[in-house]
């Protein structure tokens, strides 16, 4: 495997921001020598829609898909966003959307915000891929109403959120957001294998 591009749905600003929150995922990749490259699809069906592209005009990459999965994790995720049962390993979900990973770091949260910001208003359930998508960006709008910057705003605040969140944080409270590094782990493994693999067969033969 020498490239992985991961497809993801929202602006391209969150480019930066994916880049810092995967970073320990992303190093690993170019220790083997694999390029790994964030592709930014817009609108969520935009995103799906290059990715299954993708798997036809870049075969030999692993293609990922990060999308929200606008819901509970009810094993129909996949189905029900149109894509191809054989991609389940290569298609990850932010249950509900990406702003339940930044309930999961509530001190980065604080220390962005300052001064006004409110964290009694973010209830302190942690079964965070179980809140509904409103109730996340009610949550969060209502703590940040007072701060200096401003109540939430997905384009000015979410990419420096994502850089500032503890990955370990937000995988120990978001068992799907785990996954992606799992399968990070597995991939690369995977790869290693087959590259020894095809090392020891390549001597075997000039011996032969």
């Amino acid at each position: 495997m020498r490239e992985i591009r991961i497809y993801f749905e929202g602006d391209s600003r969150l480019t930066e921001g994916f880049q810092k929150f995967l970073e320990q995922q992303i190093a690993a990749a170019r220790e083997r020598r694999c390029r790994v490259q964030l592709v930014n699809g817009g609108a969520r069906s935009t995103a799906i829609e290059d990715f299954k592209l993708a798997l036809q005009t870049h075969p030999a990459s692993w293609n990922v898909l990060l999308i929200d999965s606008e819901g509970a994790d009810d094993g129909t995720l996949l189905a029900r966003s149109g894509l191809p049962p054989a991609q389940r390993s290569s298609v990850f979900w932010m249950v509900q959307l990406m702003e339940s990973w930044f309930l999961a770091d509530i001190p980065a949260l604080r220390d962005f915000y300052d001064q006004g910001f409110r964290e009694g208003r973010l209830a302190a359930k942690r079964d965070l891929e179980n809140v509904p998508k409103k109730d996340v960006m009610t949550w969060l709008e209502n703590a940040t109403r007072r701060t200096r910057k401003g109540k939430y705003d997905k384009a000015a605040h979410a990419p420096r959120l994502l850089a500032l969140i503890d990955p370990e944080l937000v995988q120990k409270a978001c068992p799907n957001c785990r996954r992606i590094s799992e399968a990070f782990c597995e991939r690369l493994q995977e790869s290693r294998l087959r590259h020894a693999a095809t090392k020891l067969e390549e001597r075997r033969r000039r011996r032969g």
